[in-house]
């Protein structure tokens, strides 16, 4: 697949980038290039291949779920301007 100057040009328009007009021709070439790898990347037959879900196998090691620190609610209210039932109260900023 091929894109044209004309395309870029299109292309930033609706992206709202601006492109200076050296530059197309250049970004053009590129494209057209990532394109055709993406082409190459189709074609491959990967009819005997079994998907996975990550490339190395790996799987995600998570710690446990243990509270570490001890509970500074009071404290940290007792400098608060306003506070109600173990909450903040903060002025109201959306009408």
């Amino acid at each position: 697949m091929s894109i044209g100057p004309e395309d870029i040009r299109k292309i930033a328009i609706l992206a709202r980038l601006e492109i200076e007009d050296d530059k197309v021709e250049k970004i053009s070439g590129d494209i057209s290039n990532i394109l055709s790898l993406v082409d190459q990347l189709q074609n491959a037959n990967t009819d005997q291949i079994e998907p996975m879900a990550h490339p190395m196998d790996a799987s995600q090691i998570l710690r446990a779920d243990e509270v570490t620190e001890t509970n500074q609610r009071e404290k940290l209210q007792s400098v608060a301007p306003n506070t109600e039932d173990g909450l903040f109260l903060v002025p109201k900023v959306i009408e």
